[in-house]
């Protein structure tokens, strides 16, 4: 199983939940992104945490994801049967669209991408004016080192691809060189992107049970019990016992919204 076919699975799809949410002004740069005809497409869209909620300014959402998992979720959750929000299962590479779009979102997505080719596509399916938004929550340094310890015993991976990584992907394919600026058009592989404007939200607050907590890891693609198999109750036991011996019943996050914006340009 490839780690993004994880997301495949209907139990991660559920934990999906416990995930960290957008912080509402989140919303509020969007839809000051957004431009007529004022439609968006959210690629990767999973449970449709930025889909749901831009239903609110956008007059139709096209919410693309290639798991049925996710997208069985997502229809579950408030907002998920508004009817100006329509599901579609297939990859962001792939998927039929109904272009043009006043906006496109990928939050926390595009790193599971093709960016040789969705780059591109996204530049042909924008409206005239229109941006892309590439989006993450951060959270911060973890306020228990050996939880991070225990992360590291158990992930596959060595390295997360975070928001600066993934820009640095898609902005200077030969590692060297980069330019920055508002004006600067940065070569990407297949296809170009001009960043244009980043914004940082306020803080939330976010508590989670240890329990909660524990679902929340088994919706990440490294940690979820599919993915761990016969390791996932030790992984379990070892995560509640640092919780209790450090008498802990639950945990604290302060989360913030990143959103960075920009004109991906075909070649």
């Amino acid at each position: 199983m490839n780690l993004g076919d994880v997301f495949t699975d209907p139990a991660v799809a559920r934990a999906y939940r416990q995930r960290a949410p957008y912080p509402p002004e989140t919303f509020a740069i969007l839809e000051r992104l957004v431009v007529e005809p004022r439609t968006v497409l959210d690629a990767g869209a999973g449970n449709g945490a930025l889909a749901r909620s831009m239903i609110r300014f956008a007059r139709r959402v096209d919410a693309v994801d290639p798991s049925v998992a996710m997208i069985d979720e997502g229809r579950r959750l408030p907002g998920g049967d508004d009817p100006r929000l329509h599901w579609i299962t297939g990859t962001a590479e792939e998927a039929p669209l109904d272009p043009p779009y006043g906006l496109i979102s990928a939050g926390s997505s595009l790193h599971w991408m093709d960016q040789a080719r969705v780059v591109p596509r996204f530049a042909a399916a924008l409206a005239p004016g229109a941006r892309l938004a590439i989006l993450e929550t951060d959270d911060g340094e973890h306020p228990l080192p050996e939880m991070v310890q225990i992360f590291e015993r158990y992930s596959e991976l060595t390295h997360h691809t975070d928001l600066p990584d993934m820009l640095s992907t898609i902005s200077r394919p030969d590692g060297v060189g980069c330019r920055h600026g508002s004006d600067a058009a940065l070569e990407a592989s297949g296809g170009w992107f001009v960043r244009e404007g980043e914004q940082r939200t306020a803080a939330i607050g976010l508590r989670r049970s240890v329990e909660e907590y524990l679902e929340y890891l088994h919706s990440t693609s490294t940690l979820a019990r599919v993915r761990l198999g016969d390791r996932a109750d030790r992984f379990d036991a070892d995560v509640r016992e640092l919780f209790a011996r450090h008498r802990m019943s639950f945990i604290e996050r302060q989360v913030v919204g990143v959103v960075v914006w920009g004109r991906p340009v075909a070649p």
